[in-house]
């Protein structure tokens, strides 16, 4: 049986990398109003981008580096579909959900013909071990996860309400027009939540791979869960998508913990079905929504 305060790590851990994979999803929608179906591709982007410069049959570069190089990667990967591509359609909602659908598979594909092709890969953790506090045995990438998510939510949280382009940010989330009036160029603003949001999405690939393997199919499982996540804390709420996180991390950890490890990925969609019945805004979502 396992423990309740392995099943509490577990959670947190697991809750934490949920709310670095939604931010991302949300940053994108509550700008630009995009449902970016891509995300999991740039996630994959990230984990292939780590392999490649810190596994010791490539580069062999330090595990940390490879988690700077994954994000790095995947926020150029993203500012790259946006310049090339989403900017032209960004008017057209039902034309850009498909293009960023079709070039996440094609994206994901990309990878599996060119670089680690079918095969499972993995990345050496940036600390491993195991650290014991109060009779509790704890996996060191664990405690990383979640130090690294809570450091990357503040920062989110100020960048968002203290600096001049967190502000920008929230102006055109709130109306492009009005933010032009007052002479905020969208497509900029745009185009640097784009960098955020692939950035998040380029460490989430990482983390995910440290704590368990990588695979060229990586990002749809992920994808499902960020966009069970944000419609369950509201989209374009990134509070709603943090609290949103950690509402499914520790559900879908005590369920496949006690009960069946065959639950993992429905509790998520259980959850979303109920709270679209109850409260279809999701938690902090706005009415409009």
């Amino acid at each position: 049986m396992t423990s309740a305060a392995n099943v509490i790590v577990t959670a947190i851990s697991i809750s934490s990398l949920y709310a670095i994979i939604a931010i991302g999803f949300t940053l994108i929608f509550g700008v630009g109003g995009v449902l970016n179906f891509s995300h999991g591709a740039l996630i994959t982007i990230g984990a292939e981008a780590s392999y490649l410069l810190s596994n010791p049959t490539n580069l062999g570069l330090h595990p940390a580096l490879g988690l700077v190089g994954g994000m790095v990667t995947a926020a150029v990967v993203g500012a790259i579909l946006y310049l090339g591509v989403v900017q032209f359609v960004e008017d057209e909602p039902v034309t850009l959900l498909i293009l960023t659908f079709i070039i996440g598979f094609f994206i994901q594909h990309a990878c599996r013909v060119f670089i680690t092709g079918t095969s499972d890969f993995s990345v050496d953790q940036v600390t491993p071990g195991e650290t014991t506090i109060a009779g509790v045995t704890l996996f060191d990438i664990d405690i990383f996860i979640f130090v690294l998510a809570a450091v990357l939510i503040a920062a989110t949280g100020v960048f968002v309400s203290r600096t001049k382009t967190g502000k920008a940010i929230l102006a055109v989330s709130m109306s492009e027009k009005g933010a032009a009036v007052v002479g905020i160029d969208a497509r900029k603003i745009n185009l640097i939540t784009w960098l955020l949001a692939s950035a998040f999405a380029g460490i989430a690939g990482v983390l995910l791979t440290m704590k368990q393997t990588g695979a060229w199919s990586m990002g749809t499982q992920p994808l499902i869960l960020a966009f069970s996540i944000v419609i369950l804390g509201g989209l374009g709420s990134i509070k709603g998508s943090v609290v949103g996180a950690y509402i499914i991390g520790f559900t879908e950890t005590i369920t496949t913990s006690y009960i069946s490890s065959s639950l993992q990925g429905f509790t998520a969609l259980v959850l979303l079905i109920v709270l679209l019945l109850v409260k279809p805004e999701g938690l902090f979502g706005r009415e409009a929504a």
